[in-house]
């Protein structure tokens, strides 16, 4: 076990990252984080969800970086030394590489609908279980629930070991996760929206989203 136990997991304890260093591809290349969620940037739309949930924020972003540091909050890209295009996890190293709290969160840019008690149901499952890592899971529309390894609360101890699983070429989360005691925190409870973790691939998926707005 890596956690430290005399850290709570109260919302202080944990900074939040926002994941939008992709490269937009089933977007047409564009920077999706920038694109217009009811008229606000997805990725500013995410840091207004997430903020009030965490004692930090902060955005890992590729490009645009100005446009980013626009926001408020700080602005990481991802290090060169991972090479080649590492996905999703050179988003959590470069988030743990800078993270100041014991535990790190991250959640996408392109999810605009999730929980906004996220932070405090995965906290409070990754403490009851005295786990390493939390992952979220949704049901989906076959009716099965299944865990969206991008929601994901760590301990920041476990930069090392996500070093060293990248390093020797490892690129999904799950497969990293799997190596450490994870506790899956299912969202999938009376009252909660069937849709809040529909990410927007596409630009026509975004403007799905959008009508969904009430």
């Amino acid at each position: 076990m890596t956690m430290n136990m005399k850290t709570p997991l109260h919302p202080e304890a944990i900074t939040g990252l926002i994941l939008a260093g992709g490269r937009g591809s089933r977007m047409g290349g564009v920077d999706k984080g920038l694109q217009s969620f009811n008229g606000v940037p997805l990725a500013l739309h995410t840091l207004m969800r997430l903020a009030p949930q965490v004692g930090q924020a902060m955005v890992n972003a590729n490009r645009n970086l100005a446009a980013y540091e626009a926001f408020g909050a700080p602005v990481w890209p991802d290090s060169d030394r991972l090479g080649d295009y590492a996905g999703p996890l050179a988003g959590f190293m470069t988030g743990l590489a800078h993270c100041e709290t014991p535990y790190l969160l991250t959640v996408p840019c392109d999810t605009p609908l999730f929980p906004a008690d996220l932070v405090a149901r995965m906290a409070d499952a990754m403490a009851r279980e005295q786990a390493d890592v939390a992952v979220a899971a949704a049901r989906e529309e076959d009716g099965q629930l299944r865990p969206q390894p991008v929601f994901c609360l760590m301990d920041v101890q476990l930069l090392d070991s996500l070093t060293r699983f990248t390093q020797a070429g490892g690129r999904k989360i799950d497969a990293w996760t799997a190596q450490h005691a994870t506790v899956i925190v299912p969202f999938d409870q009376p009252g909660d929206d069937a849709q809040a973790f529909f990410n927007a691939n596409t630009l026509a998926e975004l403007h799905q989203l959008e009508a969904r707005q009430p």
